[in-house]
């Protein structure tokens, strides 16, 4: 990793970073996983992706138990450092349910006719907060 990027990754309290997976010439969102400087190291240097699971306290490699690989194109950092981009060609289904995503529930509100909530009852207008009304 560049050294000007690496100096502006903001981890957390835990050394992690999040770390969106989108299919690359989709642009689908895939999964969300974490990775601390060791699991974005082997990623970029290995061309798959390595996560660090906070559950397991353990580095994983998608796809080597599941033979769904995440073979990397690109991987970018966020205007605020705090969350990466990885792009991929993905094998298979990247959720461990066996679903293509891992953001399969739909909570519906768009879909059942439900407004946008930035949209207040005469239009959209930003409150004196600088939220949306």
């Amino acid at each position: 990793m560049p050294p000007e990027a690496a100096g502006r990754l903001r981890r957390d309290a835990a050394g992690l970073v999040a770390a969106v997976i989108q299919q690359h010439d989709t642009g689908e969102v895939l999964m969300l996983g974490w990775m601390d400087d060791e699991a974005l190291h082997r990623t970029l240097t290995t061309g798959r992706v390595t996560f660090w699971s906070r559950s397991r306290q353990e580095y994983w490699r998608k796809g080597d138990t599941s033979g769904h690989r995440q073979h990397v194109r690109s991987v970018a950092l966020d205007c605020d450092g705090d969350a990466l981009l990885v792009r991929v060609d993905q094998e298979g289904a990247a959720c461990h349910t066996g679903e293509r995503t891992c953001f399969f529930t739909d909570l519906g509100a768009a879909v059942d006719g439900g407004s946008d909530p930035r949209d207040g009852e005469t239009g959209t207008a930003e409150d004196e907060r600088g939220g949306w009304a």
